[in-house]
């Protein structure tokens, strides 16, 4: 019979002087208990900030990740309006009157831009 293998019980404590045996037993208030030294805080500090900058980047990242998918439809619906535009056109003029505005256009949309 070897009793090392169980786990060590806390000896019971007696009732409460007040009676309130419901409320948790009270540690020794030790002020000093808390506070970490000037070097393991700048350490924390310089962890944390570390932690800051990345989710910053990554959130820029996914930023311009969203903002290229937007750019992108709407790029694509331009050139779906231009394409509908041009059939619309080809429907009422001559192919090579069409294909001459065409280059004009993209000319214009060079120079402007």
């Amino acid at each position: 019979m070897s009793t090392s293998t169980a786990t060590p019980v806390a000896p019971p404590t007696g009732m409460r002087k007040n009676g309130k045996n419901w409320h948790g037993t009270k540690k020794a208030f030790r002020p000093t208990a808390g506070l970490t030294s000037y070097a393991k805080r700048q350490e924390l500090k310089k962890h944390n900030d570390a932690v800051k900058e990345l989710e910053r980047e990554m959130k820029e990242e996914q930023e311009a990740e969203r903002k290229a998918r937007i750019q992108r439809i709407k790029d694509r619906r331009e050139a779906k309006e231009e394409k509908l535009r041009y059939e619309k056109m080809a429907e009422k003029m001559h192919h090579k009157r069409l294909d001459r505005l065409k280059r004009r256009e993209k000319r214009n949309k060079l120079l402007s831009s």
